[in-house]
């Protein structure tokens, strides 16, 4: 998410993107979706989820779009540069008297002729890895880049602050019980309060902090240090999650099918609309990351029809894993952290299972949660970084990073109602990331195509969604989710 022009990486198969890009969309926000359905109805769950899914698909075909228009413009400057150095080049050989007229001619008309031959289709090509940074200060005033790069920083607070909330609220429900000494594992019937007790005098919310604690202790110091995710770790924290969500959705359907199922939820209830909407748009989180999942790409050729189909399949599993929830358990015993609800002895009897998956958030969590780190601390470097400055090295080293884990940890400490938390960060940054940036970007880098290549260019990987309509729909509804989400916040601390 750096704002700047990083390597494209080893190349892999248009398959293999789509699996990538599955894995990336399909991550924390999910396990907080079945309480938001519960919350709001099955059938405005429904409508909602496949109407913010459409509207994410546009707006990923939009950041598409910029990208090969970015790369259109870094490949113009670079013919350019080349040419401007062959005339240096040809000059100097003609003053020396070196250059015959053949020579001459071909010096002259080659620049030109080249460019007359490269059909548009080759400069729109996506082989340069330009992030979303980059691409706003391409197309974007100082005043955009600023915004950009605050939402950006504000959505990634969100997610450091739902991620140091989810470990330790998870550490507390598998490990605490109402009488402190029960093994079996979560009562999902109980109605906890903070205040009961965990083991002998403490409290829950005692071993919440306690357990934020150690969590701040133990991946804080990384924030202060370079850190990235290896394939292995990749590889081994994607197969726990596909193992956590199987065997989920697999108990929930044979506990239907045993008619066990305890769910009976509403058709709709616009009360809950507000949360649902913060965590779908949160759950299709992508655009941010696109450049690095699409460059690498073998062959583009039909990388739009593998998005839809990729949209596709995430609709039918957050439906699968919804529904089967929604129906498998009651409402009121639907947890922020879904895994939860498998954390008790009449859902699941091995202990071993029910300690993965209530453990599981854990395991993941805590190693997505020093890279997220790192990329706001270079966030917070790149907004205010100076051509040919450099941070004194308390700043560099010790301010941007305090500044990073602090306030995070601060809200974790202050909450643990994590689906709160996610339905504000996908509300407000969310919105700004999914919406208003890809709309911004595909309009005006759509204007300097144009100045820059004349109007009867076309890029090769333009979105489908190509008239300005489009683009104007997609800002209406991005701000009208964003007045309707104030408004309702508003109202209901009134009512409270």
């Amino acid at each position: 998410m750096a704002g700047e022009i990083t390597e494209t990486g080893e190349l892999y198969s248009p398959y293999v993107g789509l699996v990538y890009m599955f894995n990336l969309i399909v991550g924390t926000g999910a396990l907080t979706m079945p309480k938001a359905f519960a919350s709001a109805g099955w059938l405005v769950s429904l409508v909602l989820l496949v109407f913010l899914g459409f509207m994410s698909f546009v707006t990923t075909t939009f950041v598409m779009e910029a990208m090969a228009a970015a790369n259109a413009q870094l490949r113009w400057k670079r013919m350019e540069t080349h040419k401007e150095e062959e005339d240096e080049d040809s000059s100097t050989a003609s003053d020396s008297d070196i250059l015959t007229q053949d020579n001459y001619e071909r010096a002259e008309k080659r620049p030109i002729l080249s460019v007359q031959r490269r059909s548009s289709a080759n400069l729109f090509e996506i082989t340069d890895r330009v992030e979303m940074g980059q691409m706003a200060s391409m197309f974007f005033n100082k005043v955009g880049v600023n915004l950009f790069y605050f939402c950006i920083i504000i959505y990634l607070y969100g997610d450091l602050a739902i991620y140091a909330a989810a470990v330790p609220f998870s550490l507390m429900q598998v490990t605490c019980s109402v009488s402190g000494n029960d093994s079996c594992g979560v009562d999902t019937d109980a109605k906890y309060n903070d205040t009961d007790l965990c083991w002998g005098p403490l409290r829950r919310v005692d071993a919440y902090r306690i357990y934020l604690a150690v969590f701040t202790l133990l991946l804080g110091p990384f924030t202060f240090f370079n850190v990235q995710k290896t394939k292995y770790l990749q590889i081994l924290t994607s197969l726990m999650r596909w193992v956590a969500f199987a065997i989920m959705i697999v108990l929930a359907l044979v506990r239907i099918g045993n008619r066990q199922g305890e769910g009976h939820p509403p058709l709709a209830n616009f009360l809950g609309v507000r949360n649902l909407f913060g965590v779908c748009v949160y759950s299709f989180m992508c655009q941010h990351s696109l450049p690095s999942l699409i460059t690498p790409i073998s062959s583009k050729r039909h990388v739009t029809r593998l998005l839809f189909l990729d949209y596709g399949l995430i609709l039918a599993f957050y439906g699968l894993l919804s529904f089967t929830a929604i129906f498998c358990f009651r409402g009121d015993s639907l947890m922020d952290m879904y895994t939860l609800n498998f954390a008790r002895c009449d859902v699941v009897s091995l202990a071993a299972v029910r300690f993965f998956l209530g453990l599981f958030p854990v395991f993941t969590i805590s190693t997505n949660f020093p890279i997220i780190a790192v990329t706001l601390r270079n966030n917070w470097k790149t907004l205010f970084h100076r051509e040919g400055g450099t941070y004194p090295w308390v700043v560099d080293r010790v301010v941007f990073p305090t500044i990073t884990l602090v306030p995070p940890i601060l809200v974790a400490f202050c909450t643990h109602d994590l689906e709160s938390l996610v339905g504000i960060t996908g509300a407000y940054a969310g919105t700004g990331i999914q919406y208003v940036i890809p709309a911004f970007l595909v309009y005006l880098c759509r204007k300097d195509t144009q100045l820059t290549f004349g109007y009867g260019t076309i890029n090769k990987h333009r979105s489908p969604f190509r008239h300005t309509l489009w683009v104007a729909f997609v800002l209406l509804w991005a701000f009208s989710c964003f007045f309707f989400v104030t408004a309702n916040i508003v109202l209901s601390e009134t009512q409270l």
